[in-house]
């Protein structure tokens, strides 16, 4: 159409779409036109990028060949817009299921999970030292507590030593943006007077929990990756989701590191280090929520809070050979949490096993804060809680699967155009939480690639935000039929496994939707949608990398999303191979 001409697609109605295996929808590959950029190439590009005239061209040349004006700003979708993926509580009759009293105490819930759990998990450390390579769990922290084995203010000053030495290594795999051990050990020193007195708050008390530095968590600043935003908005005190973690018993143990502002999947950051990934340090650890991933994945903690507003915490657990949870949109409170994708972020759990991954969602997971104005529609009654029982021999069965065994064979259509639609959607809403903030700010603070990223997402307009808005409900009608013929869509967790980190990105980032567009390509309709979804690792690519596999189930089947990544890991925790970094945090010398 030339340089000034971008004609939009005209969608069929929802109810003309064929979503059966012999659909002739058409599949768009994904669509990334933009040459991989770092170092001084990326800061030649910023300088062009922010200039009026030659910025406002580059960026519609940008959009216009990644299609966002064919699939997006020029589209006709006869549907109304959706803001917020609101989803009212169903009773889905799950299987193998226990309600919990919604408004039981955090510890209450916890107990409550663990009651669900199977008996195996109760073998001393001892009985498992000699089988394969796995984590230690939060069974295994309490146990150990519990027997006098080893206490928490011994883990804690371990925990120390290995942060350290992570840091000072010959590729410092950058964890962290902020530790206090001084803090670290104080909380180590309670949970184990707690211990020592025979009454410990939960199984959670004197375990340690990394905090992704997008979440506030007292007495940390929140720099959401930056340099800046924690001196115009100070932390005042702790998140929803960890005060909870705190009323537990848990041993919050820093802010870890993330790709800046989480506007990338790489989580390279210029300011703080890159993250590694602890199967290969020469590798991304993906993000956004990369220290949150590498911590867990490295034995650190084995438990590790991110946010997922792109696949940023289901991502880089796949990337790191971890479980990610992604819940139901509105499940976990958001208080406290960094606005920056509103619609489509959601507190998620990185954690070394899906038991460990269940004990967190119970314990942050249920009745909004009466501070908190609720997100679900006003005619809907509060939900109700449902936890799975992982312990019950009886295996749920009859489960139809979309799209790889019962298996319905399905199409998706258009994801290409619900991947743009929701870029310009977590690219509006980025742009708007930080426009106050931005307009006072130098912007030689900001990494370059982030650079380029806030000036993408300050480009989008009005009339781009209402038809990413229309597609988010035309995606929502497509996704409730696929799920009307079956109960879980699965999906590779990432399209590719990680890629290797080149020195010219580590003090610039790097812009690269070559490799970018195929980490999240399966991811978006978790966020988009406000759905469910859950990674498991299944085994490993020829470089020894991990591979991630993915279950997205209707709204509010948290616990049938539990059940099949249970038995998934079941069928492939014998082949787990430990990380080549990797810290023991339980042994006694």
């Amino acid at each position: 159409m030339g340089l000034f001409g971008a004609a939009g697609i005209v969608y069929k109605p929802v109810e003309q779409i064929d979503l059966g295996p012999g659909s002739k929808e058409f599949y768009l590959k994904a669509i990334a036109k933009a040459p991989r950029m770092a170092g001084f190439l990326l800061k030649i590009f910023v300088w062009f990028l922010e200039l009026r005239i030659i910025g406002t061209l580059l960026l519609y040349v940008v959009k216009r060949n990644n299609q966002i004006h064919k699939l997006v700003t020029n589209a006709t979708l006869e549907e109304s817009p959706m803001f917020v993926p609101l989803h009212p509580f169903i009773d889905l009759n799950e299987q193998e299921v226990k309600q919990i009293d919604s408004d039981a105490s955090p510890p209450k819930r916890v107990q409550q999970a663990i009651k669900c759990l199977p008996a195996t998990l109760e073998k001393p450390q001892d009985d498992l030292k000699h089988s394969c390579f796995r984590r230690w769990t939060i069974a295994d922290y309490s146990r150990a507590y519990s027997s006098g084995e080893i206490t928490p203010r011994r883990v804690a000053e371990q925990f120390i030593d290995a942060v350290r030495e992570s840091s000072s290594s010959p590729l410092p795999m950058s964890f962290f943006i902020n530790y206090d051990a001084k803090d670290i050990l104080r909380q180590a020193t309670e949970s184990t007077l707690r211990y020592e007195r025979g009454n410990p708050i939960s199984a959670l008390d004197g375990v340690p929990i990394a905090i992704k530095d997008e979440i506030d968590c007292s007495s940390y600043p929140t720099t959401g990756g930056t340099k800046w935003l924690h001196k115009v908005r100070p932390c005042t005190g702790d998140a929803c989701c960890v005060m909870r973690l705190r009323s537990c018993g848990a041993i919050i143990v820093g802010k870890t590191n993330m790709h800046e502002l989480g506007v990338g999947a790489s989580g390279i950051n210029p300011h703080y280090g890159t993250v590694r990934n602890p199967y290969d340090p020469n590798k991304i650890a993906g993000g956004s929520s990369s220290g949150s991933a590498a911590v867990v994945s490295a034995g650190l903690c084995p438990v590790a809070l991110g946010v997922d507003g792109g696949g940023s915490v289901r991502m880089p657990a796949s990337l790191c050979g971890v479980v990610g949870l992604k819940p139901t949109f509105g499940c976990i409170p958001h208080s406290g949490v960094l606005p920056l994708n509103f619609t489509v972020g959601m507190v998620g759990i990185l954690a070394a096993t899906l038991e460990d991954a269940f004990i967190v969602y119970a314990a942050i997971s249920g009745q909004l804060p009466s501070h908190e104005p609720t997100i679900l529609p006003a005619s809907t009654s509060s939900p109700k809680v449902y936890f799975p029982l992982l312990n019950s021999t009886n295996p749920i069965s009859y489960i139809k699967f979309a799209k790889y065994g019962e298996t319905v064979e399905v199409t998706i259509p258009e994801i290409e155009a619900m991947i743009l639609a929701h870029y310009v959607t977590c690219g509006s809403e980025c742009s708007t939480s930080l426009s106050s903030y931005l307009e006072k700010l130098d912007f030689a603070e900001l990494g370059w690639d982030a650079r380029v990223a806030l000036r993408i997402c300050g480009a989008f307009h009005g009339k781009e935000y209402i038809k990413a808005q229309k597609m988010r409900n035309r995606q929502m009608q497509i996704h409730n039929n696929i799920l009307a013929m079956a109960d879980v869509i699965v999906t590779p967790t990432t399209g590719v496994t990680a890629y290797s980190i080149f020195d010219d990105a580590l003090k610039t980032g790097e812009v690269d939707c070559i490799n970018g567009a195929p980490l999240i390509r399966y991811q978006i309709a978790g966020n988009f949608l406000g759905l469910p979804a859950v990674t498991v690792p299944v085994g490993y690519d020829k470089a020894g990398l991990p591979i991630g596999l993915q279950f997205i189930g209707k709204p509010w089947s948290e616990p049938t999303l539990m059940h099949l990544a249970f038995a998934m890991q079941a069928l492939c925790i014998s082949d787990y191979r430990k990380p080549k970094v990797f810290y023991n945090l339980l042994h006694k010398n």
